[in-house]
């Protein structure tokens, strides 16, 4: 996990914590990259207390994306990060592709633009032919000639039901450039046994050096009882500081004070889940003054489905106001 970022500056390591998976801002008018907003969202969530930023992951819209606005992104979200002060903050970027040969291109355009490291799910278009050898093949190749290093990414969900299990991780575990995994697929059990087996890194202790992420905010607590390293959340981009603020107070020894903010958060949170890109957005403009809508076919929320979140978080939000 060591080594240099476009061969200058070290690579940031990974700490525990909070990461977001970041949104992508469009111009409600043109549908063009709104870069100023990317920045400022980007600046707010480092100055809330998260120590990584995913930029290209399914929060963020990349499959609506050019590759040339995939860079633009990351790009403008390391410059804006590196320009307030926030360079210990890195980028992971989502990269993922279906072929080998395109999935390594991608991974050296991110480092190329300031990623530091690469988030991947596993291919799924011919999902008929993903067996565990095609899988295992994909991650460690791509791995071998990425120059920055790789995040499993399990999330079924978004790969026709691909899910990469506890002993799969472990091996794939082994290859120097494979750093961690993020367990959107809410299974704690998993993310028990491949903590263990790899030495993942805690509030307490640095271990490997190996992360294990969960992938929901409202598992937050539960990621830490769980041996884990942190949280890429997407919910984090609306309610950093509440995240935060559970995950050190778990560190602080604080058990009872943080799951009765988990408990809070979890209801909160999934309120965001379910009304998905739209409404987190929708959110975000709510109680942020920014946010506008995402790339179609995703729809956009009706007025009543915008109330039904703001409602829905209305609470919570007073609990992140006063962190």
């Amino acid at each position: 996990m060591g080594g240099t970022v476009n061969g200058s500056k070290p690579r940031t390591p990974l700490r525990h914590g909070i990461y977001a998976p970041t949104m992508t801002f469009f111009n409600s008018n043109t549908d063009d990259l709104d870069i100023p907003t990317i920045r400022k969202h980007a600046v707010r969530l480092a100055e809330a207390g998260l120590v990584g930023l995913v930029t290209m992951g399914s929060n963020g819209e990349a499959v609506h994306l050019s590759r040339e606005e995939k860079t633009a992104v990351t790009r403008a979200t390391r410059e804006a990060l590196d320009e307030a002060g926030f360079r210990d903050v890195p980028v992971i970027v989502g990269t993922s592709e279906q072929s080998i040969r395109g999935t390594v291109e991608l991974c050296k355009e991110a480092a190329a633009a300031g990623g530091e490291y690469s988030l991947l799910v596993p291919p799924s278009y011919y999902r008929y032919a993903m067996n565990e050898d095609a899988l295992y093949e994909y991650f460690t190749t791509v791995a071998s000639a990425s120059p920055i290093p790789i995040i499993l990414y399990n999330y079924p969900g978004a790969v026709a039901g691909i899910d990469m299990d506890s002993d799969f991780m472990i091996r794939l575990a082994q290859h120097p450039n494979i750093v961690g995994t993020k367990f959107t697929c809410g299974n704690t059990g998993k993310l028990t046994r491949v903590a263990l087996a790899t030495n993942a890194v805690t509030p307490k202790s640095k271990g490997s050096g190996w992360m294990a992420f969960g992938g929901m905010a409202d598992f937050t607590a539960q990621t830490l009882a769980s041996g884990g390293s942190g949280i890429i959340a997407g919910g984090a981009n609306v309610l950093p500081k509440t995240c935060v603020r559970v995950w050190s107070l778990w560190a602080e020894g604080k058990i009872d004070e943080a799951m009765e903010l988990q408990k809070k958060l979890s209801k909160g949170d999934w309120v965001l889940t379910k009304a998905a890109i739209p409404g987190t957005k929708a959110a975000i403009e709510e109680f942020y003054g920014y946010g506008g809508y995402p790339r179609k076919p995703l729809q956009r929320l009706s007025e009543e489905g915008r109330k039904r979140v703001v409602e829905g978080i209305s609470d919570i939000m007073k609990t992140e106001k006063s962190l």
